[in-house]
C-alpha cells in the first residue's frame, strides 16, 4: 500500500498530521531530518563595539545566535560559506545585521530582536555574479516577528547611561553543526498509543490506566481487548506527528523539504551502492575488475573467491597445503613466496609477482600509476 498523509491541524508555524503505511525506520528518519538537516540562517559571528550592560559579551553573543531569522527558500537563496568563492564573506553567503541601542531615560529599557537591522554588505557589488539574491523574500534575514504584533525576543535589559553597539554576521548552516540552525522548536512523534506492541513498560503504583491516561492519538485506534492474544509479528504502521517551528521556516516548508532531503539522501546511497557494485568506485573496489566483495562464488570452488577459502580467496587462505596456485590471495595467506604463487597475490607475495597494492595492473591506494590511484587522481 502507498503511504498516506492526513493533516489534522495546520497553522503558520505548526502542523499536526498522521503518516500511515510506512515502517518505523522511515518515520523516525523523517523526524530526524526535519530537526537536523534542513538549512536555515542564524547569527554566527558577533563583533561587539560597545557593551556597558550587566551581561558579558559571550552571553549576549549566545543569545543573538539563538534568535531565529526568516530563512524562507534558504537552500536556493544563500550559499554556504564553505562553498562561496569570496575570501571571507560576501552578500551571497552572509547577511549583516547591526544593533545600536542606548538608554537615556531613568526607566529600564528592553533590548529585543526588533532592534536588529539589516545593513548593506560592505563588499556588495564587487563579488561574482549569482542568482541567490533574487530568490530571497522581502524580509529574508530579518528576525522572526520583527515589527509584527506579539512580543519580540528579549536580548537584554539596560538602564540609563548603558549602551549596546554591535555588528552581526548571519550565515547558512544546519542543526548538525549547531542547534541554532534548527528550524523546529519541537517535533512530537508517537505510535501505538494503546501500547498493543508492548514497546514500553509503564511504572505505576496501584492502577496503570489511571496513572497513565491515554492521549488524543488513542482515539485514532481501537483499544485492545482483554482476551486479545499478543501478536509477536505486529509492526507499527501509523505514526502521529506534531511539528512546531520557530518561525524561520513555515510548517509546510519544513515537512516538504524534510521529505525532499530524505529522498536525496536515499538516492545518494542507492547511487553509491550501484557504483560499488559496478566497480566504478576505485576507493572501495579493487581495480582491475576483481569482484572481491560482490557476487562471490562459494569458497573452495576455485576461481577468484571472496571472503572464502577457495584456491584464490580474498581476505582468506588458499586451499590447504596449496603450492604454486595461480589464483589471487590476500593478506599474506595461501601460497608463500617460496612456492612461487603467481597471479595477483598481495601482502606477503614475492616482489616479482603482481602486487595488488603497488603494481600498475592492479593499482590503487598509493600506487605509482596516478590514473588508477584513487587517492592521487
Amino acid at each position: 500500500m502507498d503511504p498516506i498523509v492526513r493533516i489534522r491541524e495546520y497553522q503558520k508555524d505548526r502542523v499536526n498530521f498522521v503518516l500511515e503505511n510506512v515502517d518505523l525506520a522511515f518515520a523516525n528518519s523523517l523526524r530526524r531530518v526535519m530537526m537536523a538537516d534542513l538549512p536555515t540562517i542564524a547569527i554566527d559571528l558577533v563583533e561587539i563595539e560597545a557593551n556597558t550592560t550587566v551581561l558579558p559579551d559571550e552571553f549576549i553573543s549566545h543569545r543573538l545566535g539563538m534568535v531565529p531569522l526568516v530563512s524562507t527558500n534558504c537552500d536556493a537563496a544563500m550559499r554556504y560559506t564553505r562553498d562561496c568563492n569570496c575570501l571571507e564573506n560576501c552578500a551571497f553567503c552572509s547577511i549583516v545585521l547591526s544593533l545600536n541601542v542606548s538608554c537615556n531615560d531613568s526607566v529600564t529599557m528592553d533590548v529585543t530582536s526588533n532592534h536588529l537591522e539589516i545593513q548593506p554588505h560592505p563588499n556588495e557589488g564587487t563579488e561574482e555574479a549569482g542568482e541567490e539574491r533574487v530568490r530571497r523574500t522581502e524580509n529574508f534575514g530579518n528576525p522572526v516577528g520583527k515589527d509584527e504584533s506579539g512580543d519580540p525576543i528579549l536580548i537584554c535589559k539596560i538602564r540609563k547611561g548603558q549602551e549596546l553597539r554591535l555588528r552581526c554576521i548571519a550565515k547558512k548552516g544546519i542543526a548538525k553543526e549547531h542547534a541554532k540552525w534548527s528550524p523546529c522548536s519541537a517535533v512530537a512523534f508517537e505510535y501505538d498509543p494503546h501500547n498493543k506492541l508492548r514497546h514500553t513498560s509503564y511504572w505505576f503504583e496501584t492502577d496503570e490506566k489511571s496513572e497513565w491516561p491515554l492521549g488524543e492519538n488513542a482515539r485514532e485506534e481501537e483499544p485492545p481487548r482483554e482476551d486479545e492474544p499478543f501478536d509477536f509479528n505486529a509492526k507499527p504502521n501509523k505514526f502521529y506527528f506534531d511539528v512546531e517551528t520557530d518561525g524561520s521556516l513555515g510548517a509546510q516548508e519544513v515537512v516538504m523539504k524534510g521529505i525532499a532531503e530524505l529522498q536525496k539522501k536515499l538516492a545518494s546511497l542507492v547511487l553509491a551502492l550501484r557504483r560499488v557494485r559496478n566497480g566504478e568506485n576505485e576507493m572501495d573496489m579493487p581495480s582491475g575488475g576483481d569482484p572481491t566483495f560482490i557476487d562471490q562464488p562459494a569458497g573452495g570452488s576455485g576461481g577468484e573467491g571472496g571472503w572464502g577459502s577457495g584456491t584464490a580467496s580474498g581476505w582468506g587462505n588458499a586451499s590447504s597445503g596449496a603450492s604454486g596456485g595461480s589464483g589471487s590471495t590476500s593478506w599474506s595467506g595461501g601460497a608463500s613466496p617460496s612456492r612461487g604463487s603467481g597471479g595477483n597475490a598481495a601482502w606477503g607475495t614475492s616482489p616479482g609477482n603482481a602486487n595488488a597494492w603497488s603494481s600498475p595492473a592492479n593499482a590503487g591506494w598509493g600506487s605509482p600509476s596516478a590514473q588508477a590511484n584513487g587517492w592521487n587522481v
